[in-house]
């Protein structure tokens, strides 16, 4: 079983505002990493110009359809790059918002961390799926907990889909990011029907094992395979503007989404992330702090669809930005993906190791 502050956060529900004191028992027994402070939104404040102009200058050298936004949390300031504001595929990324439905329903108590559930052979999905490996007999039998911890740190996506079925699958996401205001963010069918629309397939669930899903797809003509792919790029089901992103990050951070027990859940587990570590994280210097969620989409050929790395980095003086990077279609070669990503973190790295002020 892996081992995170979610699985051994106490589990029941919290009203307990910002900042309110000291948090009760249930608070996750690992060091919080990342600070949640008290504070209304922060007043919107001129982009700084030296930020500015390098996000810029990486935007005009990179070949794809793709976007880039900054957000200072606590400065309100924002750098975005023309793309910032398409929708864009998120693939692994729309993770978080099952994770903040589940949050979400902590706080109403209708959820609780150590809620027994069952993952049986016909919730198995495709890809990366690892706790497929526990699904023996009448099924892996875990908690909400761990699967919410699978989801965000090994981006396992059955565990993501049966957990999806427990906060009430798609429809009580969309009602989340509603109610939440959280802006330009479309979610998704769940991992199955989207990565099979994706590739031009229909779904049959003997293809969630023994790599039916990869055979079926080889079998499809190159042209059908292209028309869907294509389908998919031009109007993703999953797609999300990347400053929509960068903005539902800050408000996370300062605390306005959820409880702060619930918060600092969220952070936290994110923070223990496994994945992308040539991506953001890989151009932090130390000091920095980053939780993240990636997202990495189905390649036809030279062609990506769905690149990302999104999340919230902490510089050692404590000043935060919420950050997404998103590569929605490109034919450039993953090292250079990958080069994008992480050029955008060392670039807020460098702003903030610069002595900016209101940063």
């Amino acid at each position: 079983m892996i081992a995170s502050c979610a699985a051994l956060a106490g589990c029941g529900s919290t009203s307990r505002p910002i900042g309110s004191g000291p948090a009760p028992a249930e608070t996750p027994a690992l060091a919080v990493s990342i600070p949640i402070p008290a504070a209304a939104p922060p007043p919107r404040r001129v982009a700084p110009a030296q930020l500015t102009s390098a996000i810029d200058a990486l935007a005009r050298n990179f070949d794809g359809k793709f976007g880039i936004a900054i957000r200072a949390v606590d400065a309100g300031w924002t750098v975005t790059s023309p793309g910032a504001r398409i929708r864009l595929p998120q693939q692994s990324v729309s993770k978080l918002w099952v994770a903040m439905t589940l949050m979400d329903l902590r706080d109403q108590g209708k959820a609780r961390l150590d809620d027994p559930v069952v993952v049986r052979p016909e919730d198995l999905t495709l890809f990366h799926q690892p706790i497929a490996m526990l699904v023996k007999g009448d099924g892996y039998h875990t908690t909400v907990g761990e699967l919410l911890t699978r989801a965000l740190t090994h981006s396992d996506n059955t565990a993501n889909d049966r957990l999806l079925t427990y906060v009430g699958g798609p429809a009580a996401v969309h009602a989340m990011i509603e109610r939440k205001q959280l802006g330009d963010i479309r979610f998704g069918p769940g991992e199955r029907l989207l990565q099979s629309r994706t590739a031009g397939l229909t779904w049959s669930q003997s293809m969630a094992v023994g790599g039916g899903f990869e055979a079926a797809r080889s079998r499809l003509s190159p042209e059908a395979r292209t028309a869907a792919l294509d389908a998919y790029v031009n109007d993703p089901p999953d797609g999300a503007a990347p400053l929509a992103i960068a903005d539902a990050l800050s408000r996370l951070a300062r605390g306005e989404l959820f409880t702060e027990t619930s918060t600092r859940i969220l952070l936290d587990t994110m923070g223990a992330s496994v994945t992308g570590r040539a991506r953001l994280r890989a151009a932090l210097p130390a000091g920095w702090q980053i939780a993240h969620k990636t997202g990495t989409g189905q390649d036809l050929g030279g062609r990506n669809a769905g690149f990302n790395d999104v999340g919230l980095l902490t510089a050692p003086d404590g000043r935060r930005y919420a950050i997404a990077v998103m590569i929605g279609d490109s034919r450039r070669p993953i090292r250079e993906r990958q080069q994008l990503i992480q050029s955008v973190a060392a670039a807020v790295a460098n702003y903030a190791g610069g002595g900016a002020t209101g940063a």
